[in-house]
């Protein structure tokens, strides 16, 4: 089970991203469920939409219907901690979408997250500590 952020899922949905081929290995192969928090969700779609069209954001979504990934809702406790994780790292600025990932990250636990943030994510640290940044 890994925490799956915007960037690998608009890679794996672009065949023209230079991270498309790690990230289609990387989600195709990673041991499921695949757990998208519902900010990551609606970025997902407005970033594939904006960029490449109904086509890709359609493409998304019935890979949704279909279960290839789950997406989790916020609890008040996730938003609670969203909360805390964006006060403290507000000089990066840690913004909502990825203080989402990790608050799913500590709520199941997981310490694999799919991104291609390394900016954010190699300094966030879970309540766990370091999270396992994949690819």
């Amino acid at each position: 089970m890994i925490v799956v952020d915007t960037g690998p899922i608009v890679a794996l949905m672009n065949r023209r991203d230079n991270h498309h081929t790690t990230c289609l290995e990387l989600l195709t192969n990673a041991p499921g469920p695949l757990l998208v928090p519902a900010p990551v969700f609606t970025e997902v779609c407005i970033l594939l939409e904006s960029r490449s069209g109904p086509t890709a954001e359609l493409a998304f979504l019935r890979d949704v219907s279909r279960g290839a990934f789950s997406v989790i809702d916020m609890t008040p406790e996730d938003l609670d901690r969203i909360c805390e994780l964006v006060d403290k790292y507000s000089d990066l600025p840690l913004g909502t979408v990825d203080a989402s990932v990790v608050a799913v990250a500590e709520r199941f636990p997981v310490t694999a997250v799919a991104t291609l943030d390394r900016k954010h994510f190699s300094i966030v640290r879970s309540k766990a500590g370091s999270l396992l940044l994949m690819p």
